[in-house]
Order: structure tokens, then sequence, then C-alpha cells
């Protein structure tokens, strides 16, 4: 008695036109089949966790665990959606012969918008979006979701110019509207427009049965394509886009893309190569995006897709972003402004024999108002290393520097030449130091230097951590949020603030922004 193929699907309309034409190809090679819906997994159990069976797939979920728990012999899917890797004991039989590969705007009216500066288009593909407003960076896109039927409805009901969608799915359907246009400048997403059949990798009667149905260029072309995805480490909703096919004089020809989600940054590759020689193409290909800064770009998109977990209440550059272990994903931003104040040139007039500087700030301001002749200090007393050296290239000698404000006082009482001091603040400044100096009859010229304006975003409660780097970073972010998380701080200065409000106050070795971030890469190991 001959064997009857278990043919597993979605009961959606188009995943049921896939599951009816591998049918279709089965029984007309004369193997009995039967179409087994596949709705839901509620009631499946399976020995292991999905993770461990490498079950991933949104799309494909459902039919990877009915096949193995033996209910189904084969599942039929749309290849882009099929994970790079698949499941534990699941292998792909067969490919059939490619249908329309191409993305399809469907319009209203007319196509006059395409040439306007506004207009409003419908997708649910970022790799749409990112390459429609890559040509057209003034339109707006709007989401879009749904089935086929369910898309075009909402294109009827809503004031848009036009919607995007894979052709393959419209011919599937026989929906063929009048006023539609075939895209084709936009790089399909990886194995668009192909219907892949997978089977049991223990199942060699069922495979071998497949294997009939498989069409060889098909099959050559999207497993380049999907090679090139799987390099770039991009999932099937990133903006990665991929088309292969070997030509009538047997040449493989292969062009792929990477776009951020704006649209704003595009990464091109183009390759032809002999069939036969045409092995290393997606290796070639996803190296040379990489190389022209694919690496950078796909960290970025990543990243974006992730709930920010650490917060710096200083904007990280791009360098320092990528710092961080994998596991961060970093905001930033000034949560402190800086507005440098005008100084009266009699402050410097005459030499000052005891001047303290606690910031880099102090330096840039004292450096806007007067020349480095003008500023004649004989002793200059400040905080942190980077501060002395900023000193020292553009003013002069230090003659101490301490790791905090309070050690600094400290000093003064002890060593200081003199019973006067000069000191260059923000008008926002902690009252250790002139107390301390106060207190032992040293007498304190505060000039105010620049004026700190607290700008702090209010975040989402789910932070892990906040990054530190002055008491008044620690006021500024608490004027918005509340006390939650770790606070990882440049030094003890910022410590101490952060230690009113916070329970876990962490210190960095030095008082340096890449210290910081190696404290919170501690956390994550």
């Amino acid at each position: 008695m001959s064997r009857i193929i278990r043919i597993g699907t979605r009961d959606s309309q188009l995943a049921m036109w896939q599951a009816k034409t591998v049918q279709s190809l089965l029984e007309q090679l004369g193997h009995k089949t039967v179409l087994v819906p596949v709705k839901s997994t509620g009631d499946i159990v399976l020995d292991k966790p999905l993770y461990e069976l490498g079950i991933t797939g949104i799309f494909t979920k459902t039919l990877d665990i009915a096949m193995l728990n033996g209910d189904i012999d084969i599942a039929v899917h749309s290849l882009k959606d099929v994970p790079t890797i698949l499941p534990k004991g699941i292998v792909q039989a067969a490919v059939l012969k490619r249908g329309n590969i191409n993305d399809t705007l469907v319009f209203k009216k007319n196509e006059e918008f395409l040439s306007a500066k506004d207009a409003v288009i419908a997708t649910g593909s970022l790799r749409r979006r990112a390459q429609w407003l890559n040509r057209y960076p003034t339109h707006t896109i709007v989401g879009l979701r749904g089935n086929v039927n369910s898309r075009l409805e909402k294109l009827e009901n809503n004031d848009w110019n036009g919607a995007i969608f894979a052709g393959a799915g419209l011919g599937r359907l026989g929906i063929k509207p009048e006023n539609s246009i075939n895209l084709h400048w936009m790089i399909p997403a990886p194995a668009q427009g192909a219907v892949m059949v997978a089977a049991l990798e223990d199942d060699d009667e069922v495979r071998d049965i497949c294997k009939e149905i498989n069409h060889p260029e098909t099959e050559i072309g999207t497993t380049i394509e999907r090679e090139f995805l799987n390099r770039l480490e991009g999932g099937c909703t990133a903006p990665i886009g991929a088309i292969c096919y070997i030509n009538k004089d047997n040449e493989v020809h292969f062009k792929g893309i990477l776009l951020s989600k704006d649209g704003s940054r595009k990464i091109e590759v183009t390759k032809v190569m002999p069939f036969g020689k045409h092995e290393g193409i997606a290796k070639f290909c996803a190296d040379y995006v990489i190389e022209k800064g694919g690496k950078k770009l796909i960290d970025q998109l990543q990243r974006s897709d992730k709930k920010t977990t650490i917060y710096s209440t200083k904007t990280l550059t791009e360098d320092q972003k990528l710092l961080f272990h994998n596991e961060v994903v970093s905001e930033s931003n000034d949560a402190i402004k800086i507005s440098l104040n005008r100084i009266s040139k009699k402050v410097v007039r005459n030499e000052i024999q005891n001047v303290i500087i606690t910031s880099q700030n102090a330096v840039e301001a004292l450096l806007t108002n007067f020349s480095n002749e003008e500023l004649q200090f004989k002793n200059i007393y400040c905080v942190g290393r980077r501060t002395k050296r900023t000193i020292e290239k553009r003013i002069g000698k230090v003659a101490h520097m301490a790791p905090n404000v309070k050690k600094l006082a400290e000093y003064l009482v002890e060593y200081i030449d003199g019973t006067e001091v000069t000191y260059f603040c923000s008008d926002l400044r902690l009252d250790d130091l002139p107390n301390i100096l106060t207190k032992h009859n040293i007498t304190v010229n505060e000039v105010e230097a620049y004026q700190t304006k607290y700008d702090a975003v209010k975040l989402e409660d789910n932070v892990d951590g906040i990054m530190f780097y002055s008491p008044s970073t620690v006021d500024s972010f608490l004027r918005q949020n509340r006390a939650k998380g770790i606070a990882f701080c440049i030094g003890e200065t910022t410590a101490n603030a952060a230690k009113k409000h916070f329970e876990d106050v962490r210190i960095a070795k030095v008082p340096t922004v890449e210290s910081v971030i190696e404290l919170v890469n501690e956390y994550y190991v």
C-alpha cells in the first residue's frame, strides 16, 4: 500500500494556495496526499523546549512542532518567512519554481504623487519602507498589517496614495488591481516569490519524493540569497534585500542591499560569476557590505529593536556605544546643558595667587573670555585628571590635583600659600569646598564662570542602570525620573550625590566615560 503524504499548512488563503500547489505537483507524479491545516500548537507537547530544538520562526513554528510531533509529513511555507537556520531534525526538501519576485505598488487614481513632495504610502515591511524612503525621502510611511484582502480594504478606506504588496501574493490569489505597477527598482526580500517544502531529516522516503518537484535554479538562487541574509545576521524583517538568478549565458547574477530603517543610509553590492564557480558569491557580497559599514549598521538595527537597558546622562559617541556588552542597549542625552558666562576683565586684571578649577567647563569659560596671556595664575588647584591635563595644556602648570572637591579642600586647609582663593565655578556647585575653606578662615572669592541647565529626559521604568558624570547630572535626572536601578558613577563626588537616592551605587576605576562603560559591562558578564 503506497504512503499517503500528509501536507501541513496554515489555514490562510495564501498558505492554502501554496499547499494545494504542492499537492497538485505531487499527485501529478502519482503520489497520494492529504492536506492537514494546522491552526494551533496549544495542545502539542514536545520532549524539549523550543529553543533547544532551534524553533524560532514566527510564521513556521506551528508547522515545525506538528512535524516533529509526527502529525504531518511535510510543511509548506513562503521561503522568505523561513528562518535561515532550520530547527534540528528538519531540512529543506524542495523549492518550487519561483513566481513573481517583485514588490507591487497599488495606488489610487493615478501615479502623479510619485513626483510630489508629500505622499503617504502604506507598508508593514521595514525593507520596503527603507527602500521607498531612500528613493522618496519626503514621503510619509504608515504601517499596514493583515492579509492581502484586508490590506487592500484598508487602502481603499484610508487617505493614502498607495500601498506596497508582494506581487506573488496578489497573483496567487487572482487579485490584479487595475491601478498597480511592479517596482522593478526595489530589491525584493531574500527568497521572495518562492515556495519551500520542509521535511524531517530522517524521513528518506518523503525527501526522495520531494526531490521530484524541486526546481534546481530556484533552489540555487534562493540558497545564495538566504546565505547572504544569514551572514549579515539579519532576520526576515530587517531592511535587507537580495536577488539571485542564473541567466541564459549560465552566469549567476547577484544583487544585495542593506539600509538603515529610515532609508538615509544604503549599501549595495552586485556580483556576477560563472555557474559552477559561484559557491563563494554570498560570502563575497556579505563581506563587501560589512566592510563598507554594514557591521555598524546591523549593530544599530539590532539595538534599535530592543528596549533601552542603560541610560547615560551624557551623550555618547558612536565609538563609545560600540564598547558596550552585547546585552546592553544604551540611550543617551546631555542631562546638563552648559552656558558659558561673560566674565569681567577686572577679575583677572592682576595676578591671582590661588585659583581653584573643578571642571573642564570652567576652563572653557576662562579661555572663551580671555587669552592665555591674560590668565596670570600663580597656583592652580583642580579636581580630576582630565581637568588637570586640559589646564596644563592650555593655561599653565597645576600645583595640586585631587580626585574630588572635598579632598581638595582638605589639602588646601593644610598646604595653601596664603588665606585667599578664587574659585571659578558653576551657578550650581556643591557646598563642601567653600564651607570647609571658610570654616578654616580661608576667604573664597567665587566667580560664576558658567551656568548649568537641567535637561534630562523621562525614561521608561525598565532601565537597569543610569550613568552619571557629576552631581548635577544626578539632580537633573531625578527631576524627571525616580531613583531606580544601579547608579554607575564616574567618581566619588558623583557617587556621594547618587547615594542619597540610589541603593546600588558603583564607581568607575578611572574618571573617564570609557571606564564607566567598563563598569556597566561588568554588570552584564
